[in-house]
Protein backbone atom coordinates (compact mmCIF):
# COMPACT_ATOMS: atom_id res chain seq x y z
CA UNK A 1 0.00 0.00 0.00
CA UNK A 2 1.03 3.85 -0.83
CA UNK A 3 2.11 5.94 1.26
CA UNK A 4 2.82 9.68 1.96
CA UNK A 5 5.77 8.94 3.89
CA UNK A 6 7.16 6.78 0.49
CA UNK A 7 9.86 8.66 -1.63
CA UNK A 8 8.09 7.33 -4.58
CA UNK A 9 4.97 7.89 -4.96
CA UNK A 10 3.46 5.02 -7.57
CA UNK A 11 -0.27 6.42 -7.50
CA UNK A 12 -1.13 8.00 -10.35
CA UNK A 13 -0.80 12.00 -10.79
CA UNK A 14 -4.01 13.74 -9.82
CA UNK A 15 -3.90 17.17 -9.06
CA UNK A 16 -6.00 19.26 -7.60
CA UNK A 17 -5.88 22.94 -6.30
CA UNK A 18 -6.87 23.84 -2.21
CA UNK A 19 -7.50 27.08 -0.39
CA UNK A 20 -6.31 27.97 2.84
CA UNK A 21 -6.44 31.22 4.47
CA UNK A 22 -4.96 32.10 8.25
CA UNK A 23 -3.75 35.26 9.73
CA UNK A 24 -5.94 36.90 7.08
CA UNK A 25 -4.00 35.97 4.07
CA UNK A 26 -4.58 33.49 1.69
CA UNK A 27 -3.01 30.73 -0.10
CA UNK A 28 -3.46 28.23 -2.95
CA UNK A 29 -1.82 24.92 -2.99
CA UNK A 30 -1.48 22.43 -5.46
CA UNK A 31 -1.81 18.74 -4.20
CA UNK A 32 -1.77 15.14 -5.83
CA UNK A 33 -2.13 11.69 -5.22
CA UNK A 34 0.22 9.98 -3.10
CA UNK A 35 1.10 13.05 -0.67
CA UNK A 36 -0.32 14.60 2.98
CA UNK A 37 -2.95 17.02 2.72
CA UNK A 38 -4.10 15.59 -0.92
CA UNK A 39 -7.86 17.16 -0.34
CA UNK A 40 -7.53 20.15 2.27
CA UNK A 41 -5.49 21.48 5.03
CA UNK A 42 -6.48 18.85 7.91
CA UNK A 43 -7.88 20.36 11.04
CA UNK A 44 -4.00 19.07 13.05
CA UNK A 45 -1.76 20.79 10.78
CA UNK A 46 -4.69 24.05 10.71
CA UNK A 47 -4.27 24.14 14.37
CA UNK A 48 -0.43 23.73 14.72
CA UNK A 49 -0.38 26.80 11.91
CA UNK A 50 -2.18 29.15 14.54
CA UNK A 51 -0.33 28.03 17.22
CA UNK A 52 2.61 28.78 16.20
CA UNK A 53 1.98 32.03 14.50
CA UNK A 54 0.68 33.36 16.86
CA UNK A 55 3.01 32.23 19.60
CA UNK A 56 6.13 33.63 16.97
CA UNK A 57 4.26 37.24 16.92
CA UNK A 58 5.33 37.30 20.82
CA UNK A 59 9.04 37.29 19.64
CA UNK A 60 9.45 39.62 16.83
CA UNK A 61 12.39 41.06 18.11
CA UNK A 62 13.83 37.61 16.76
CA UNK A 63 11.73 37.18 13.41
CA UNK A 64 14.14 39.62 11.58
CA UNK A 65 17.18 37.01 11.38
CA UNK A 66 14.99 34.00 12.54
CA UNK A 67 15.29 30.08 10.81
CA UNK A 68 12.40 28.10 10.28
CA UNK A 69 12.03 24.53 9.29
CA UNK A 70 9.01 23.04 7.88
CA UNK A 71 9.63 19.28 8.94
CA UNK A 72 7.81 16.53 6.82
CA UNK A 73 6.84 19.57 4.83
CA UNK A 74 4.47 17.86 2.41
CA UNK A 75 3.53 20.15 -0.29
CA UNK A 76 4.47 23.09 1.77
CA UNK A 77 1.27 24.39 3.42
CA UNK A 78 3.20 25.03 7.22
CA UNK A 79 6.20 26.54 5.80
CA UNK A 80 4.55 28.39 3.35
CA UNK A 81 1.96 29.75 5.52
CA UNK A 82 4.84 30.53 8.31
CA UNK A 83 6.94 32.43 5.36
CA UNK A 84 3.53 34.59 4.20
CA UNK A 85 3.05 35.35 7.36
CA UNK A 86 7.01 36.16 8.52
CA UNK A 87 8.75 37.40 5.15
CA UNK A 88 11.38 38.21 7.20
CA UNK A 89 11.87 34.35 8.45
CA UNK A 90 14.21 32.09 6.58
CA UNK A 91 12.28 28.82 5.33
CA UNK A 92 12.95 25.74 4.90
CA UNK A 93 11.28 22.58 4.01
CA UNK A 94 12.04 18.93 3.85
CA UNK A 95 10.33 15.52 3.02
CA UNK A 96 11.39 12.15 1.84
CA UNK A 97 8.51 12.81 -0.79
CA UNK A 98 9.81 13.20 -3.77
CA UNK A 99 6.56 14.38 -5.64
CA UNK A 100 5.60 16.16 -2.25
CA UNK A 101 8.71 18.30 -3.16
CA UNK A 102 8.61 18.97 -6.00
CA UNK A 103 4.89 20.25 -5.06
CA UNK A 104 5.88 22.41 -2.37
CA UNK A 105 8.30 24.03 -4.37
CA UNK A 106 5.50 24.88 -6.71
CA UNK A 107 3.98 26.27 -4.69
CA UNK A 108 6.48 28.66 -2.78
CA UNK A 109 6.47 30.20 -6.15
CA UNK A 110 3.07 30.48 -6.71
CA UNK A 111 2.53 31.66 -3.67
CA UNK A 112 5.18 34.54 -4.16
CA UNK A 113 7.12 33.36 -0.63
CA UNK A 114 10.69 32.28 -1.04
CA UNK A 115 11.46 28.75 0.56
CA UNK A 116 13.99 26.35 0.11
CA UNK A 117 12.18 22.90 0.02
CA UNK A 118 14.49 19.76 0.12
CA UNK A 119 14.32 15.54 -0.47
CA UNK A 120 15.56 14.43 2.80
CA UNK A 121 14.03 11.74 5.35
CA UNK A 122 14.15 13.30 8.27
CA UNK A 123 16.93 16.33 9.08
CA UNK A 124 19.97 14.26 8.95
CA UNK A 125 22.76 15.10 6.51
CA UNK A 126 21.18 19.02 7.08
CA UNK A 127 24.53 21.32 8.24
CA UNK A 128 21.66 24.02 9.92
CA UNK A 129 20.39 25.52 12.65
CA UNK A 130 16.94 26.42 13.09
CA UNK A 131 15.11 28.96 15.78
CA UNK A 132 11.78 27.24 14.92
CA UNK A 133 10.94 23.94 13.63
CA UNK A 134 7.48 23.13 13.33
CA UNK A 135 6.32 19.02 13.02
CA UNK A 136 3.07 17.35 12.23
CA UNK A 137 4.91 14.11 12.36
CA UNK A 138 4.10 10.85 9.84
CA UNK A 139 2.54 8.79 12.63
CA UNK A 140 1.78 5.61 10.14
CA UNK A 141 5.63 5.87 9.33
CA UNK A 142 6.21 4.59 12.78
CA UNK A 143 7.11 5.42 16.60
CA UNK A 144 10.57 5.44 15.97
CA UNK A 145 10.53 7.42 13.15
CA UNK A 146 8.57 10.14 15.04
CA UNK A 147 10.83 9.98 18.20
CA UNK A 148 13.69 10.26 15.66
CA UNK A 149 12.11 13.13 14.25
CA UNK A 150 12.59 14.97 17.74
CA UNK A 151 16.16 13.44 18.46
CA UNK A 152 17.13 15.35 14.99
CA UNK A 153 15.39 18.76 16.17
CA UNK A 154 17.11 18.71 19.19
CA UNK A 155 20.34 18.35 17.45
CA UNK A 156 19.74 21.32 14.94
CA UNK A 157 18.23 23.96 17.44
CA UNK A 158 19.96 26.70 18.72
CA UNK A 159 19.75 27.75 22.17
CA UNK A 160 16.43 29.44 22.97
CA UNK A 161 15.23 27.72 19.34
CA UNK A 162 11.57 26.52 19.92
CA UNK A 163 9.87 23.12 18.47
CA UNK A 164 6.16 22.76 17.33
CA UNK A 165 4.18 19.30 17.64
CA UNK A 166 0.80 17.93 16.81
CA UNK A 167 -0.49 15.25 17.23
CA UNK A 168 -3.66 13.63 18.42
CA UNK A 169 -4.36 11.79 21.87
CA UNK A 170 -4.89 8.46 19.91
CA UNK A 171 -1.90 8.83 18.02
CA UNK A 172 0.90 8.93 20.67
CA UNK A 173 0.66 12.72 22.40
CA UNK A 174 0.88 11.68 25.73
CA UNK A 175 4.26 9.48 24.47
CA UNK A 176 5.27 12.70 22.45
CA UNK A 177 5.24 14.83 25.79
CA UNK A 178 6.87 12.05 27.89
CA UNK A 179 9.50 12.34 24.93
CA UNK A 180 9.82 16.05 24.92
CA UNK A 181 10.40 16.51 28.40
CA UNK A 182 13.31 13.67 28.24
CA UNK A 183 15.04 15.82 25.29
CA UNK A 184 14.26 19.60 26.72
CA UNK A 185 13.27 19.30 29.95
CA UNK A 186 10.15 20.89 29.12
CA UNK A 187 6.58 20.78 27.05
CA UNK A 188 3.65 23.29 27.30
CA UNK A 189 0.68 22.82 25.45
CA UNK A 190 -0.35 25.78 23.55
CA UNK A 191 -3.78 24.40 22.03
CA UNK A 192 -6.03 21.26 22.10
CA UNK A 193 -9.05 21.08 19.90
CA UNK A 194 -11.17 18.13 17.75
CA UNK A 195 -8.15 15.64 20.09
CA UNK A 196 -5.88 16.93 18.52
CA UNK A 197 -2.42 18.70 20.70
CA UNK A 198 -0.09 21.35 19.55
CA UNK A 199 3.14 21.21 22.16
CA UNK A 200 6.35 23.48 22.29
CA UNK A 201 9.45 22.31 23.92
CA UNK A 202 12.59 24.88 24.28
CA UNK A 203 15.91 24.24 23.71
CA UNK A 204 17.39 25.78 27.32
Amino acid sequence: MAHYFDSEPVSVSNRKTIDYRVNGINFSFVTDSGVFCRDGVDFGSDLMINAVVSDMKTMKEKLSSASFLDLGCGVGVVGISVKGCFMKVDVTGVDVNRRAVALARENAVTNRTPCNFMENDGISGIDKTFDFIATNPPVRAGKATVFRFYEESFEHMKEGSCLYVVLQRKQGAPSTEKKLIELFGNCETLAISGGYRVMKAVKE
